[in-house]
C-alpha cells in the first residue's frame, strides 16, 4: 500500500507532524508546551510544501487522541478535524500510549513496553503492551491512575521497557525496583503513529471528523465538537 498518511500531535509538551509520502517519512518536533497553537499548522504547511504536495493529496490523517494534556488533547482533535474536515479525510485517531510503545519498538526493538505519562495529581496516564507478530496487544488497559495502583497491575515480562514521562515523575516507581530497562522515549511522537496508523487505514478502521473524540481518561473532562456549538 503507497498511501500518503500525515500524523499530527499536540497531546503533551511535544509538538509534532510527519508525513508519509512515497514510503518516505519526514518529520518535525518541537517542544512547546505553552504554543502548540501557534506552532502546530506552520509545522504542517512546512512538512507539506517540503514534500511538494497539498493537503488534498493526503489519504488519510492521524492523531494523537489522547490521553494527554487537556489543553493539548483539545488542540490536537481541534485541528484534526478542521484539517479533515476541509480536505475531506479520513482520520485514524492513535493512542498516545501506543505511540510510545511503537517508538521504543522502532527504535529497540522492545516488545514488551509500559507506558507511562505523568498526568500531575500524583496520578498516571498508564497501559502496558505486547508485541505479538505486527500486532500490539493490550496487556493492561489505558487508565489515569495512582503510581502505587500501576505498580499493582503491571505484569513483568522479559526484557520489559519503560517509556514516557511518569517513571521519573514519581519515586514510587525507581523505589519499587522493577526489573525493567527504562528507555529515553519520554514523549509520544507524530513519527511513530504513522505505522500504527498505516496499518487501521488498511483494514478501513478509520472515522470521519465529526465522529472523533478525546481521550482523556478522567470522566469529569467534557468535550464539545466542531460545529456542534451553537
Amino acid at each position: 500500500m503507497n498511501k500518503t498518511i500525515l500524523a499530527i500531535d499536540t497531546a503533551t509538551e511535544a509538538c509534532s507532524v510527519a508525513l508519509l509520502h512515497n514510503r518516505q517519512i519526514s518529520a518535525f518536533d518541537e517542544l512547546s508546551p505553552r504554543t502548540h497553537t501557534q506552532r502546530i499548522l506552520p509545522m504542517i504547511d512546512e512538512l507539506l510544501a517540503k514534500a511538494n504536495i497539498s493537503l488534498k493529496q493526503v489519504d488519510a490523517l492521524a492523531f494523537g487522541r489522547g490521553p494527554g494534556s487537556f489543553t493539548g488533547v483539545r488542540v490536537g482533535v481541534g485541528v484534526a478535524q478542521g484539517l479533515a474536515m476541509g480536505a475531506n479525510l479520513p482520520v485514524v485517531p492513535v493512542s498516545n500510549l501506543l505511540a510510545m510503545a511503537q517508538a521504543a519498538y522502532e527504535k529497540i526493538g522492545a516488545t514488551n513496553v509500559v507506558a507511562l505519562i505523568d498526568a500531575r495529581m500524583n496520578e498516571v496516564y498508564f497501559a502496558q503492551y505486547e508485541r505479538v507478530g505486527q500486532c500490539w496487544q493490550t496487556i493492561v488497559a489505558e487508565q489515569v491512575c495512582s503510581p502505587e495502583r500501576a505498580i499493582s497491575q503491571i505484569q513483568p515480562k522479559d526484557n520489559t521497557v519503560v517509556v514516557g514521562t511518569g517513571w521519573a515523575a514519581y519515586s514510587q516507581f525507581p523505589d519499587a525496583q522493577l526489573p525493567f530497562l527504562v528507555s529515553d522515549i519520554t514523549l509520544p511522537s507524530a513519527k511513530s503513529m504513522l505505522t500504527l496508523a498505516e496499518s487501521e487505514f488498511a483494514q478501513g478502521n478509520t472515522q470521519l471528523a465529526l465522529q472523533i473524540e478525546p481521550v482523556y481518561l478522567r470522566n469529569e473532562v467534557t468535550w464539545e465538537k466542531l460545529l456542534h456549538k451553537r
